[in-house]
């Protein structure tokens, strides 16, 4: 049976999420949209062109302007590689600049995952993933990795920086943590929403220490009476009573 097609799901009047997928395998984290009134902020950018290009049209459907800027969490693959295709300006931190530009002069192919996967068995999960997003699902148009590039910020910060949008103003904050140092949360108090990323996650699985954790302390840092709804990248958003309570405060 084919799979379901994933559709925009609305929290807020002006906040709307496409969901990140429930298959651990597929590392797809979510794709935030923030609506203003004159086009919207993106909040990463998708897995995959492909992908990018699925929300793209979602956007059309759901009657919401078209994308006018893109804010990068990370620098993590699975929240960048969909950027070529929005073409719009990106603003991230500096060190995610400093990430992706290194990232930028790899010659990713099928044969160059193949070769770090027999290289460093550590690295299958993610570039076994990283090879099924490319893919596609055969019917995005996508030819693969034929023309594919990373995309480095246009513009960057260091500790906060506001976005003002039509109608509504989201902020930028650095937070690091150990899953990456240059992660970034996204706050929209207007809405009372804010992405934290993947930020308290423990490092990626090729740069995990046995017994790594998630950084509960970083998590908790972040609750707050401005926010009512938390949206993490790889799980489906809360509300801030079910935060602290799986929390513990």
């Amino acid at each position: 049976m084919a799979e379901a097609a994933p559709a925009l799901i609305r929290i807020t009047e002006r906040v709307w999420l496409w969901p990140h997928h429930p298959d651990p395998d597929r590392v797809q984290a979510c794709v935030g949209v923030i609506a203003g009134d004159d086009g919207c902020l993106l909040v990463d950018a998708g897995h995959s062109p492909a992908l990018a290009r699925r929300v793209r049209n979602a956007l059309g459907g759901a009657g919401l302007p078209r994308a006018r800027r893109l804010a990068y969490t990370h620098h993590h693959w699975d929240h960048v590689w969909g950027a070529q295709e929005w073409g719009v300006p990106v603003v991230a931190h500096e060190l995610t600049a400093d990430a992706l530009r290194a990232e930028a002069g790899k010659p990713w192919s099928q044969a160059y995952l193949r070769a770090e996967m027999a290289r460093d068995p550590r690295l299958v999960p993610s570039y076994r993933a990283r090879s099924r997003a490319m893919a596609g699902d055969g019917r995005d148009g996508w030819d693969g990795w034929d023309g594919f590039r990373i995309v480095p910020p246009d513009e960057t910060f260091t500790g906060r920086r506001p976005i003002r949008l039509g109608g509504v103003t989201v902020e930028l904050r650095h937070v690091g943590g150990g899953h990456a140092a240059d992660s970034t949360v996204v706050a929209v108090p207007s809405e009372g929403v804010l992405f934290v990323g993947d930020c308290y996650y423990p490092p990626p699985y090729h740069l995990r220490a046995e017994g790594a954790e998630p950084d509960l302390a970083l998590a908790r840092s972040l609750v707050d009476a401005e926010f009512e709804w938390y949206v993490e990248s790889h799980d489906a958003p809360r509300r801030r009573a079910e935060v602290k309570a799986v929390l513990g405060g």
